[in-house]
């Protein structure tokens, strides 16, 4: 019989903090609620970050897939960044929210049993891929001009 998953607490951390040190590179031209900015990556992937929500001690920023394909094919991820210990966290992904630190396997909705690490692992990996091979919206002005 297998062992009912356990989140790690560690690893569900350390990669929320890889990725608040790495969206707050990113996310340094949203400095208003409403402001935005957009990564191209490769040949017509657009993804646009805007800052929905703005307090002293947290902030939410909308991540969303642009581009000519279906909705329901799109990235989308709402992020809450915590300031004060420096950690980002994925709040709700492809239009489901509040996820749960486990899930009972199989389920109605048919999460993972670790839903909420694999979306976080997932913005981890989206937000490497912005960082190495993304061009920002002012960045691509910038060689128009």
């Amino acid at each position: 019989m297998r062992k009912p998953y356990r989140p790690s607490l560690r690893a569900l951390h350390s990669t929320c903090e890889q990725n608040y040190a790495a969206l707050m590179k990113l996310a340094k031209r949203l400095s208003e609620v409403g402001d935005s900015v957009s990564y191209l990556v490769g040949k017509g992937q657009r993804f646009r970050l805007r800052l929905d929500e703005d307090f002293p001690y947290t902030s939410t920023i909308s991540i969303e897939q642009q581009g000519l394909m279906p909705q329901y094919l799109k990235a989308l991820m709402m992020v809450r960044l915590y300031h004060d210990v420096r950690m980002a966290e994925v709040c709700a992904s492809q239009h489901f929210s509040r996820l749960a630190p486990r899930y009972a396997y199989p389920n109605d909705k048919m999460h993972q049993p670790d839903e909420k690490m694999q979306v976080n692992l997932f913005l981890t990996d989206w937000l490497k891929l912005c960082l190495k091979e993304g061009r920002s919206s002012s960045d691509l002005l910038g060689t128009l001009l």
